[in-house]
């Protein structure tokens, strides 16, 4: 089993308190829990060109869907050496000192003008919008048979500087490996 998929199974076992493991039932995480397990687990497989701040910050732009899911997951750990937190933001141009943003499907009419502020700073874009990565995004939730999973848009993180481990490209649904739209 891949490094990431034991990571996010983990981290969810944790968030239940050992319930997984413990009472021998079959207790399915919710999407929230499954995407913000995986929304912390990716500062465990990029690497950032440079991490700005005294924390490694998880921002949440726009109607949060994680609720205090993500919070709970992020407490009293550390990522890139730093600890990490959580932050809900406004807007774009609040995202300077955050490493990875997930962008709320709330902000989808403004998504274009959003990728492009985001790219002023070192921050890997996440988000569930429909054709995130095909308009530019560098990480995208999928559904496929009620499974989280998602797509990479490799050239859109190596642009922006950042290193992708091919752990976490062996567990994605899609890869897309060249710039421009389509491919998807």
């Amino acid at each position: 089993m891949n490094r990431l998929v034991v990571h996010v199974l983990l981290t969810i076992a944790l968030l239940a308190n050992g319930e997984l493991a413990l009472d021998g039932q079959q207790i399915r995480p919710t999407e929230a829990q499954l995407k913000a397990a995986f929304l912390f687990n990716f500062g465990k497989y990029v690497t950032w060109p440079r991490i700005t701040g005294d924390t490694f910050s998880i921002c949440l732009l726009g109607q949060d869907p994680f609720g205090p899911v993500l919070d709970s997951i992020v407490a009293g750990e550390k990522l890139g050496g730093k600890p990490a937190d959580v932050r809900r933001i406004r807007g774009a141009q609040e995202a300077s000192t955050c490493q990875i943003v997930f962008i709320s499907s709330s902000q989808e009419s403004h998504l274009q003008s959003t990728l492009v502020e985001l790219a002023k700073y070192p921050a890997l874009t996440v988000s569930d919008i429909p054709d995130f990565v095909r308009r530019g995004g560098m990480i995208q939730f999928v559904d496929e048979d009620d499974r989280v999973r998602f797509i990479v848009n490799l050239s859109a993180a190596q642009k922006a500087g950042f290193v992708v481990s091919s752990e976490l490209l062996k567990v994605a649904k899609y890869v897309q490996r060249e710039s421009g739209p389509g491919g998807v």
